[in-house]
């Protein structure tokens, strides 16, 4: 039996004739992401700007619209409600009251006396309240998270490689934070704690396809050393483009049908990091290995030079 083979042997796309596009069009759209953001910001969760979250629990599927509107008709501020685990439980988020714990107190009363009032049979679940302290704290503990592991990415990458490496790494992942945080302030898609985890499998996800790649073309540079650097680049690239289309495309196909018929509550999860998949794999290719070449790389530049060949080894002495 034949294996199937997404990607042919013999493939030989020449990733580097369009480096330069790929290099306006990532730089025009970082840009464009990140002052999108910065201008019109992100649709925060309960989690990072406090508030309310009541979990309840129906007979039977009800009608969310209708819910909503009951919900917003006790003027307590916009309610987001979301299914948490099966057709008959939601989750209700309402944004922090004015007036400390006695108005928070006072606002889940209501929402309880409108739930067993207006929905015989059912219970609410529980009752959490996150104030703004605390969402203030997971707010810039979250954003210390995503940084630190990007730093720490693009350190642990220029000890084991070289210190172009670690820059490419860097400017790869930075690329790809920037353009899903894009996506989330463009679409408005509430931003929580799920949304964090996305971002961190995101820098993940980027840094094992571009470590994956950088090794080949360390390899490559190793074994191909009168090869100009572009041509090596693109030899390494189809090398491991069969590892990476097959990787990310089983991804994409399981996040995919999460997305489709997966609970509402991981729905931003899902989409985060379906998304961040597609960006990092383009930027696997067209961030990472091109920012070799902007860094002046060449095929001789990790050889010693005549003098260091010639120097006496130190530990034979």
């Amino acid at each position: 039996m034949k294996l199937l083979k997404l990607v042919p042997d013999n493939t030989n796309i020449d990733f580097m004739r369009w480096r330069n596009v790929a290099l306006v069009l990532s730089i025009a759209l970082t840009v464009a992401s990140l002052a999108f953001t910065a201008w019109r910001g992100l649709n925060l969760g309960v989690d990072f700007v406090g508030g309310q979250m009541i979990r309840t629990t129906f007979p039977q599927p009800i009608d969310v619209e209708q819910l909503r509107t009951r919900v917003d008709q006790l003027q307590l501020g916009e309610a987001s409600i979301q299914e948490f685990g099966g057709p008959k439980t939601f989750q209700i988020r309402l944004p922090k009251p004015a007036g400390g714990d006695a108005a928070a107190n006072v606002a889940a009363t209501r929402v309880k006396q409108l739930i067993t009032t207006g929905y015989p049979g059912a219970h609410v679940d529980s009752v959490d309240t996150v104030s703004g302290k605390v969402s203030e704290e997971l707010a810039s503990n979250s954003a210390l998270a995503i940084a630190l592991a990007m730093l720490g990415i693009a350190v642990y990458i220029w000890f084991r490689f070289e210190w172009q490496f670690g820059v490419g790494a860097l400017v790869t992942l930075s690329h790809d934070v920037a353009m899903t945080l894009g996506f989330f302030a463009f679409t408005r898609l509430q931003v929580d704690l799920n949304v964090v985890a996305a971002f961190l499998t995101i820098v993940g996800y980027s840094l094992n396809d571009t470590v994956v790649i950088y090794d080949r073309i360390r390899e490559d540079l190793r074994k191909y050393r009168k090869m100009a650097i572009l041509p090596l680049l693109n030899l390494s690239l189809n090398e491991t483009l069969a590892r990476t289309v097959v990787t990310s495309l089983t991804v994409l196909i399981a996040l995919g049908v999460l997305m489709l018929i997966g609970p509402e509550v991981i729905f931003g999860l899902a989409i985060a990091i379906f998304l961040g998949v597609l960006i990092g794999t383009y930027s696997s290719i067209y961030i990472s290995a091109p920012m070799l070449v902007w860094l002046g790389m060449e095929p001789d530049s990790f050889l010693r030079s005549a003098d260091e060949r010639d120097a006496p080894d130190p530990q034979a002495a």
